[in-house]
C-alpha cells in the first residue's frame, strides 16, 4: 500500500503511556515518509475535523508524561450512521489513508466499524488500565494503574496497622478484576471482591471476627468498582462485625502519573508495529504482546468476550492470608 498520511487518535478513558505510543506512531511513520495528522479527543474530533499535523518535535519530550496530548473524549455520536458517515467524510476530505487507533474495548469497536463497513484501514493499540483486551499479556498503562494503587494501599496500610482498622479500598474495574487482584496480590491484602469471582460476605465476616479473637488487628480488603461500592461493603461489615471500618476510594489517580519503563516500552514497541501494518496494507487489526513476541489479532478478536484465570491468584491470597 502506498501509504502517504496516516492519523492517530487516544479514545476512551486515557491511560498512562498513550503519549508514548503518539510518539512511536509519530517517528515510525516519518522515519518511513509518511506524514502524521494528530486527531483531537478522539472519535468526536474525527468528526468535527480537529486535526494537527504532527511533527518530529510535536511529540518531543511526551514519553515520559501521563494522560494524552491528544486528549480523549468519549462519543455516543459516533454510534450512529451519521456520525460514522461524517468521521468518514472527514477522513477522505483530508486524505488519511489510513488510522492507528489507540484505546480499548470501545475504541476498537469503533475500529471495526470504519474498517470493515467504511473500508477505512485501521489498526489498534491497546491503551486501558484494566488490561481486558484478547491477543495481548498486557495493555498499554495496566502496569502503571497496578503500580499507582499500590503505592496508595501500602500507605493505607501503615494506618490501617497503626489505629487498628478494617479498610476496605476500591479500585477501578467495572468489568474487570484485573488492578483489584494484581494489587490485593501485591499488597498484601486480606480479601479480594473482584466481578470473576463469586463472594460470600458471611463468611468474610465470620474470617474477620475469627482474626479479631486471634489478635489480628487490621485488614486490608480490596473491591473491584463493579462488583460492589466500597462504602456498601464497609458499612456491612462495621454493622455485623462490630469492628471499626473505613472506606478509600482510589478513583481517578489511577488513570494518571509518570507511566512506568514497562508501559513505554510496551507503547513504543507497539506503536512502531501498527504503522509496519499499515504500511503492509493491513486492515482491522490489533497489536500486541504475548510472552514477549508481537502478536496481531483481529479486531473483533481483541473486543470478544474473555474468561481471565483468576483462581490461581485469588487462592494465593486466601492461603496467605
Amino acid at each position: 500500500m502506498n501509504l502517504k498520511r496516516i492519523g492517530v487518535l487516544t479514545s476512551g478513558g486515557d491511560a498512562p503511556g498513550m503519549n508514548a505510543a503518539i510518539r512511536s506512531v509519530t517517528r515510525y511513520a516519518l522515519y518511513n515518509k509518511i506524514e502524521v495528522v494528530g486527531i483531537y479527543r478522539g472519535y468526536a474530533g474525527l468528526i468535527n475535523e480537529e486535526l494537527t499535523i504532527l511533527s518530529h518535535r510535536s511529540v518531543s519530550n511526551i514519553v515520559n508524561r501521563g494522560g494524552t496530548i491528544l486528549k480523549t473524549a468519549r462519543c455516543p455520536e459516533f454510534m450512529t450512521e451519521e456520525g460514522q458517515r461524517r468521521a468518514v467524510e472527514v477522513v477522505r476530505k483530508n486524505n488519511i489513508d489510513g488510522l492507528v487507533l489507540i484505546g480499548g474495548d470501545g475504541t476498537y469497536r469503533g475500529g471495526i466499524d470504519l474498517s470493515r463497513k467504511w473500508q477505512i484501514p485501521c489498526v489498534g493499540i491497546p491503551g486501558t488500565i484494566d488490561n481486558d483486551i484478547n491477543g495481548t499479556d498486557s495493555t498499554v498503562g495496566s502496569d502503571t494503574a497496578v503500580n499507582t494503587a499500590l503505592d496508595a494501599i501500602d500507605k493505607i496500610r501503615d494506618t490501617a496497622t497503626s489505629m487498628e482498622r478494617i479498610f476496605v479500598v476500591e479500585v477501578m474495574g467495572r468489568e474487570s478484576g484485573f488492578i483489584a487482584l494484581q494489587v490485593a496480590v501485591g499488597g498484601g491484602a486480606e480479601e479480594v471482591i473482584i466481578p470473576e469471582k463469586d463472594f460470600d460476605f458471611q463468611q468474610l465476616c465470620h474470617e474477620i471476627v475469627e482474626g479479631n479473637l486471634r489478635g489480628k488487628i487490621s485488614w486490608i480488603i480490596i473491591v473491584a468498582e463493579g462488583k460492589a461500592r466500597g462504602q456498601d461493603i464497609a458499612q456491612r461489615i462495621n454493622e455485623m462485625t462490630d469492628l471499626e471500618t473505613r472506606v478509600v476510594v482510589l478513583g481517578h489517580i489511577q488513570r494518571g502519573g509518570v507511566p512506568t519503563a514497562r508501559d513505554r516500552i510496551l507503547a513504543t514497541r507497539l506503536g512502531t508495529v501498527a504503522v509496519d501494518l499499515l504500511m503492509q496494507g493491513q486492515s482491522g487489526k490489533a497489536v500486541g504482546v504475548i510472552s514477549d513476541e508481537i502478536n496481531v489479532v483481529d479486531l473483533e478478536c481483541a473486543v470478544a468476550p474473555r474468561k481471565p484465570q483468576v483462581d490461581v491468584l485469588y487462592n494465593l491470597i486466601k492461603i496467605l492470608t
